[in-house]
């Protein structure tokens, strides 16, 4: 195993919000100011049946077949060569006048790239209506991230059902991010999961009821259907989480932490896709692929270090997400798992490494790149025999594909998804707290 002195070998695994108290305040999941309103893309209309079926309360509705996605996946023969997949999520996934998720919208469109929004169901719940959320082993209406103004809530609708007409996927992220103390999600039980999650979907679905919008569209899908994984708060809890998420039909989860970059298994019959362990440069230790982990190892208990590092820091955390790409497109092939949160931690540098480092990705030379969902991953390995995958998960990190699955020049690769068309219509994890 590799020296990995990232933050979960500090014991915070993997995300900010859990460590609020060495943060001084400040919240990983969450911005504790929010920047200046901005105008974002307008939410998408287009590929809109004319009479979309309204679910409930009219929340949500069913639109019929998600548009923009990529074509059916195929099985592999034995030895061909796969596609090098690569997944960026966002987690919480609210819009707080920072620009981020249209920016990142913007991104994905530009570079024929789907990706996957882990919404916290308590971004859609005006903090008037808190008292709403009980959450397990915690007061009434309490939690460690903060509830949006009703403006982000508008925007956070806006950019969801536009995101979600683009062919990106919604996860959730839960609801209140507790990691600490008795109340954190590491002492729940899969009752707690089980109320946790229906809270979240009831959040999503009952928007409407909640808030008393009128003049929005509904969510574009029926999210009791759409939602088919998730990532937990601070990465915390994964196996009482798994069960339940069996039980629900959910297909994978991203909570797990410190994986390495080898092909993914199944834990209770769920992919278990994990953040995972990659080069940092000018250290002999790796870090985890989360924007939030870098951060941890640069300006240590702060989000805003001296600004003098930023542009070191800025290059060090895009070269760490190209070596990770790279070790895994050069040998064998894992796909490639990074999380994200839209925040402006130590200048906005992380998201300035993310979006130079999908570009590198994204770069049309690369036929063989796909930038999916979490959800269109798995499309993919559920079409493979098992055969093909226990020959993929017999290579190591950094171990070439041919070393074992063989020298086979490998098929012309499938086009790549077209780029989804720009929208016509218009999240951050960052709720409002106080400094």
């Amino acid at each position: 195993m590799r020296d990995s002195r990232d933050i979960t070998r500090r014991g915070l695994l993997g995300m900010g919000v859990g460590v609020a108290a060495a943060l001084g305040g400040a919240v990983g999941c969450s911005s504790a100011t929010a920047g200046p309103e901005r105008g974002g893309d307008p939410g998408a209309k287009a590929n809109a049946p004319v009479k979309p079926r309204l679910i409930g309360d009219g929340s949500t509705a069913d639109y019929g077949h998600q548009p923009n996605q990529p074509p059916k996946p195929v099985p592999l023969e034995m030895g061909e060569k796969p596609p090098q997949f690569v997944i960026f999520s966002w987690d919480g996934a609210g819009e707080v006048g920072n620009g981020l998720f249209p920016r990142f919208r913007k991104l994905a469109r530009d570079h024929g790239a789907r990706m996957t929004f882990f919404l916290s169901g308590i971004y859609l719940v005006p903090e008037s209506k808190k008292r709403l959320y009980d959450p397990p082993n915690n007061p009434v209406g309490a939690s460690d991230i903060g509830y949006l103004t009703d403006a982000h809530i508008k925007e956070t609708l806006r950019n969801m059902r536009a995101a979600w007409l683009e062919g990106h996927e919604v996860g959730t992220h839960f609801n209140g991010h507790f990691c600490q103390g008795s109340g954190s999600v590491a002492h729940w039980t899969q009752q707690d999961w089980e109320s946790e999650i229906e809270q979240a979907v009831s959040f999503v679905t009952r928007w409407r009821t909640h808030t008393g919008f009128t003049d929005l569209d509904p969510l574009p899908f029926d999210y009791r259907k759409e939602l088919v994984g998730g990532r937990t708060p601070c990465l915390l809890n994964q196996d009482n989480l798994l069960p339940v998420a069996a039980k629900l039909g959910w297909r994978y989860d991203a909570s797990s932490a410190g994986g390495l970059q080898v092909w993914p298994k199944k834990k209770h019959g769920v992919w278990d896709l994990p953040l995972q362990q990659m080069p940092f440069p000018g250290h002999s230790f790796e870090v985890l692929s989360m924007d939030y982990n870098i951060l941890a190892n640069q300006s240590k208990n702060t989000t805003r270090g001296p600004s003098y590092n930023y542009s070191a820091w800025r290059r060090q955390a895009t070269e760490s997400y190209i070596a990770g790409f790279d070790r895994a497109y050069e040998t064998n092939r894992a796909p490639f798992f990074v999380g994200n949160h839209f925040e402006e931690w130590n200048g906005g540098i992380y998201m300035d490494a993310v979006e130079e480092a999908l570009k590198y990705m994204g770069d049309d030379k690369r036929k063989d790149v796909r930038l999916v969902s979490f959800r269109q991953f798995v499309d993919w390995l559920d079409v493979q025999s098992p055969d093909v995958l226990a020959q993929l998960r017999g290579l190591d990190v950094g171990e070439k594909w041919q070393q074992k699955a063989g020298s086979k020049t490998p098929p012309k690769a499938p086009p790549r998804p077209a780029k989804p068309a720009r929208q016509t219509e218009d999240d951050s994890e960052g709720g409002e707290e106080d400094p």
